[in-house]
């Protein structure tokens, strides 16, 4: 297949879609998809007419995504801004259309990736600053997921372990992302406990449904951001957390520990906790080494190094700190802290500065440049 041709067609192909009614971006990824399908199909069956092929081809892959888009929105029209309570009230395609994103062939981060952008609705644009990278490497890296899927059969759907690794990224993102999907991660999961008994899909559930509680509590009028222990707590959903902690420990009484029960018994430890002052740190320590021992991950190590530095001490939780890679997302936001807690406002201040220069969105690198602000204030006083 002659490449170029191919190339040198795009813009007028999507120019045409423009002109047809529609909007750039979407127009966009229907050119894409289209070229998608002609780097597949054209060596055996070349057509005779490129152009017009692309054409027809691009804009049946827009009107597909526009209905499905209509779709989407007629289904969060549905969902209220609080998830309620209680089983799931119908089942819809939705979570089968998870299951087929999240197929064996594909990583879970490609996996996560395709299911914002087919799922989801979010633009490629949306999820590349979800992820922080630039736009043409997410599109790529969405193509790649498309490529991967367009030859295999989906009747290899995803396995659970990887769903449930989807929908705790996607929910994640719904808190950040121009797209709220938090409620609807909530939602898909409680379709997912109510039609699979399996502790784990219980363990997301309720870490979901006790961080979707402090929600209104996360930050200020402003905008703001409000660390935990500054949240005001009568802001909590009580009614939430409640539900969650009885899914959480019926989850447990099982004896089959996982990642997410195991998140999810810190959350319930901090949501249990009347004030900041009264967290049961020692606890949480004995978690975050459960944790730890499940997932090797270095993030949940450097969680611990400030969960230590609370139960034991400022200099404990230095100590566990330097063990791990400085290079680590927030290591130098976790030093700044247990630094200042350790008497040492001059060298918290420059991690302060320092975590603000890498912070992953703007309402964190607000929060750590007032934090350093604040600490070089006090010394100049």
């Amino acid at each position: 297949m002659d490449e170029a041709l191919v190339r040198s067609l795009t813009p007028g192909v999507l120019t045409i879609l423009v002109r047809r009614g529609a909007d750039f971006a979407a127009a966009e990824d229907a050119v894409q998809d289209a070229l998608i399908e002609a780097f597949r199909v054209w060596p055996s069956a070349p057509p005779r007419d490129p152009k017009g092929w692309l054409v027809t081809v691009a804009w049946r892959k827009f009107l597909d995504q526009a209905r499905a888009d209509s779709a989407r929105r007629r289904r969060e029209d549905l969902v209220e801004d609080e998830p309620p309570p209680g089983p799931a009230p119908g089942v819809d395609d939705t979570l089968q259309l998870y299951f087929l994103c999240a197929h064996p062939s594909l990583t879970p981060s490609s996996a996560v990736a395709l299911t914002l952008r087919a799922v989801g609705g979010l633009t490629t644009r949306q999820i590349a600053r979800a992820y922080l990278v630039p736009e043409a490497t997410m599109a790529q890296r969405i193509s790649r997921a498309k490529r991967t899927v367009s030859g295999v059969r989906f009747d290899r759907p995803g396995d659970v372990a990887t769903v449930l690794r989807v929908l705790y990224l996607v929910f994640n993102e719904g808190y950040s992302g121009d797209v709220d999907l938090a409620a609807e991660a909530i939602r898909l999961t409680r379709q997912l406990a109510a039609a699979i008994d399996h502790p784990e899909v219980a363990g997301l559930l309720a870490l979901m449904l006790l961080h979707h509680a402090r929600r209104a509590s996360r930050t200020a009028p402003d905008g703001s951001l409000e660390p935990l222990a500054e949240q005001d707590r009568g802001r909590w959903d009580t009614r939430m957390i409640a539900e969650g902690i009885g899914i959480l420990q019926a989850a447990l009484a099982r004896d089959r520990l996982g990642e997410f029960q195991a998140q999810a018994a810190v959350a319930a430890l901090h949501a249990d906790a009347p004030t900041a002052g009264e967290t049961d740190w020692v606890q949480i320590v004995e978690w975050y080494d459960e944790l730890a021992r499940l997932t090797d991950s270095p993030v949940v190590r450097l969680n611990r190094a400030v969960a230590l530095g609370e139960a034991d001490g400022p200099r404990a939780g230095l100590a566990a700190l330097a063990a791990l890679d400085d290079s680590l997302p927030r290591y130098a936001a976790v030093a700044a802290y247990l630094h200042e807690r350790d008497g040492d406002p001059d060298t918290a201040a420059r991690l302060y500065a320092e975590a603000a220069r890498t912070a992953p969105n703007l309402a964190e690198r607000d929060y750590l440049t007032r934090q350093a602000a604040r600490l070089n204030a006090a010394r100049r006083r």
